[in-house]
C-alpha cells in the first residue's frame, strides 16, 4: 500500500513542503527513510515504531520504504516523525472511518494539510523549529491548514486565513482523521499581542547626566544609525546602549513575523510564544566566532546579526573582537542581509539591524581623562585603536565621546526624561521619513537612503551646503563619511520637523564624525 502526507522543512529562515510518501511492500521487515535525510531524520524510525506501538496501533512486520520529496534537497530535524507515522497508519488503512456510532459528516482529508511534529517513544507530539514559515508556507500553496505541536500552536496562529490546530499525541491525530474529531485550534490577537508585550523595565531615566549622549542615541534611533560610543571605563557606555531599544519605534507586525520567524528557526522562541514583539537586544562576548555572529556553520543557522534583525547589535568592548569576526559586518551593515554559500546552496538571512558599540579610548581606558592619567604610551594608543579598521568605522554613523558622570550628577534625586518621551519625538520623525519614502522600496529610515535617495530627498540649504564643504576639507572625510554626515543631519532636521538640512543641522552631524581618518 502507498500514501502521502505532506510535511514541511525549512530552508534558511523560509519553509518548502515535502511530501512524506510510504510504500509498504512484503518482505523482511525493514524500515528505509531516502531524499537525503540528515541523522535526526533517519533516527526518527525509532521513535515512530516505538510511539505507534506504545498509542496501540499496529505497526506492519513488512518492508517500509518512505521517501522525502524533492529528493535532492537535504533534510533536517525531527519535524517528519509524525507525518512520517501517519503515513504508514494510512498505508496499513489504520485511518479509515470505523463506521460505527450515527451518521457524521466525513472526516478531513489527509492531503489539505502540513503536518509537523516531533514524536516520543510513548506518542507524544514535541515541538519543532519553524513553526511559523512553515504555516506561512502552507498558506501561499493554498492548503486548508496545518498540524503543529500543541507547543507552537501560537506561534503558527499569527498567520490568518488558514486553519491552525494543535496536537499533544499521535491518537489525537489520527481520532481527527479518522474519525473527525476536532483538535485545538489557534486563536491569537496579534494588537493584543503588541499591546500586552512586556518590557525588561529599563528606561534611560535611570542614566544620570550624560545629557549629550542621550541626545546621540535619540537620533541614532530616529534615524536608525549605527552607534560607537567612546569612553573610560564606567562611564554608562552599557547602561546607555542597554536602553537604546526602549526608544525605537515600536515594531510593525511585518517586523515582528520576520524577527519571529528566525528566533524559531534558531530555537530561540519560548515554547507557546506567539511573536517576538519586542525589538532585539543581542551582546555577544568578544570571544565570538566569525560564524557565531554572521552565520553558517556545518548546517548553516542564523548569526547574532540576524537574530538581531530589526533591534540592536550591541559590541561592547569593540577593539577586544577579533579582525576577522569585525570585517564580517561590512557586507550586513550596507546590504541589510547575510548570504551564506556552500557548496550544496545559498542562504540569505535577514540582516537589518541598528550596530551599537562601546570602547575605550586606549588599553588602560584613561586616555584624555581629565582626572586620571593614563599609562598607555601613543604607539599603544595607535596599536589599541587601529584593530577597528577604517571601513569599518565608515559604515558607523555615529561616534560618540562619553565622559565619566561627576558625582553631582550621580547624586542628584532628579530623574531624566523618560524613554517613553524621547520614542514619541522619535515616532514622530519616522513618520516623517516615511511620508517622505512613499513609492520607495526598502526604506524605512534615514539610514538606509543611498547616495541616489540622497541627491532626491535631502534639500540642503546655502549655507549648509558650505559648512559641508568646509567639514569635507578640514576632516578629510570619505564619500561614505559624507554620506553618512548627510544622513544624520537629515535625521536632525525630521526630530526639529524642518523641511530642509540647515547649517546648525550640519554642525551638530559633523561632531559625530570624531575619529575619521584618511584610509590608505
Amino acid at each position: 500500500m502507498l500514501a502521502r502526507v505532506r510535511s514541511a522543512a525549512v530552508l534558511g529562515i523560509d519553509a518548502y513542503l515535502v511530501d512524506v510518501e510510504t510504500d509498504i511492500a512484503n518482505g523482511l521487515p525493514s524500515f528505509t527513510t531516502v531524499g537525503l535525510p540528515h541523522g535526526a531524520v533517519k533516527e526518527g524510525r525509532e521513535r515512530v515504531g516505538a510511539a505507534v506501538v506504545n498509542s496501540a496501533f499496529a505497526f506492519p512486520l513488512k518492508r517500509i520504504t518512505v521517501n522525502l520529496a524533492p529528493a535532492d534537497v537535504r533534510k533536517e530535524g525531527s519535524a517528519f516523525d509524525l507525518p512520517i507515522a501517519l503515513g504508514i497508519l494510512a498505508a496499513t488503512e489504520q485511518l479509515v472511518p470505523n463506521g460505527r456510532g450515527a451518521k457524521r459528516s466525513p472526516p478531513p482529508a489527509l492531503e489539505d494539510y502540513v503536518v509537523v511534529g516531533e514524536l516520543s517513544l510513548e506518542g507524544g507530539v514535541r515541538p519543532v523549529r519553524g513553526a511559523l514559515s512553515i504555516a506561512l508556507a502552507a498558506k501561499a500553496r493554498g492548503l486548508r491548514g496545518v498540524i503543529v505541536p500543541e507547543a507552537n500552536v501560537a506561534e503558527a496562529g499569527v498567520v490568518a486565513g488558514i486553519e491552525v490546530l494543535g496536537a499533544e499525541a499521535l491518537t489525537q491525530v489520527v481520532r481527527y482523521f479518522r474519525d473527525g474529531k476536532p483538535l485545538p485550534r489557534a486563536a491569537v490577537d496579534c494588537a493584543a499581542l503588541f499591546g500586552a508585550a512586556p518590557g525588561d523595565g529599563a528606561d534611560l531615566a535611570e542614566v544620570r547626566g550624560q545629557e549629550h549622549a542621550k541626545r546621540a542615541l535619540e537620533i541614532a534611533a530616529a534615524g536608525a544609525h549605527n552607534l560607537l560610543m567612546i569612553g573610560p571605563p564606567g562611564s554608562g557606555k552599557t547602561m546607555l546602549a542597554r536602553r537604546l531599544p526602549t526608544i525605537l519605534p515600536e515594531a510593525t507586525l511585518e517586523e515582528a513575523l520576520d524577527t519571529t520567524k528566525i528566533h524559531s528557526v534558531a530555537g530561540l522562541l519560548p515554547p507557546g510564544a506567539a511573536l517576538v514583539t519586542q525589538r532585539p537586544f543581542r551582546a555577544p562576548h568578544h570571544t565570538i566566532s566569525d560564524a557565531g555572529l554572521i552565520g553558517g556553520g556545518v548546517h548553516p543557522r542564523p548569526g547574532e546579526v540576524s537574530l538581531a534583525h530589526g533591534g540592536v547589535l550591541f559590541l561592547d568592548e569593540l577593539p577586544e573582537f577579533r579582525r576577522n569576526v569585525l570585517e564580517v559586518l561590512r557586507q550586513p551593515l550596507e546590504d541589510g542581509y547575510v548570504t551564506i554559500a556552500r557548496a550544496a546552496n545559498s542562504l540569505c538571512y535577514p540582516a537589518r539591524f541598528m550596530l551599537a558599540a562601546a570602547m575605550n579610548p586606549c588599553p588602560c581606558g584613561y586616555f584624555g581623562n581629565a582626572t586620571r592619567a593614563c599609562t598607555c604610551g601613543p604607539p599603544l594608543v595607535e596599536r589599541y585603536l587601529s584593530r577597528v579598521s577604517g571601513p569599518l568605522l565608515d559604515r558607523i554613523d555615529m561616534h560618540l565621546d562619553v565622559s565619566g558622570v561627576p558625582y553631582g550628577e550621580l547624586s542628584c534625586e532628579r530623574s531624566g526624561e523618560p524613554s517613553a518621551a524621547i520614542r514619541e519625538r522619535v515616532n514622530r520623525a519616522r513618520r516623517r521619513q516615511l511620508e517622505r519614502f512613499q513609492g520607495r522600496e526598502g526604506l524605512f529610515a534615514n539610514a538606509h537612503m543611498t547616495p541616489k535617495h540622497l541627491r532626491r530627498l535631502c534639500r540642503v540649504s546655502q549655507g549648509a551646503d558650505a559648512l559641508l564643504r568646509r567639514a569635507i576639507a578640514r576632516l578629510r572625510l570619505s564619500a561614505r563619511a559624507y554620506h553618512r554626515v548627510l544622513k544624520i543631519a537629515r535625521t536632525i532636521a525630521d526630530l526639529e520637523g524642518a523641511p530642509d538640512i540647515e547649517p546648525r543641522h550640519v554642525g551638530e552631524a559633523v561632531q559625530y564624525r570624531s575619529l575619521d581618518r584618511p584610509v590608505s
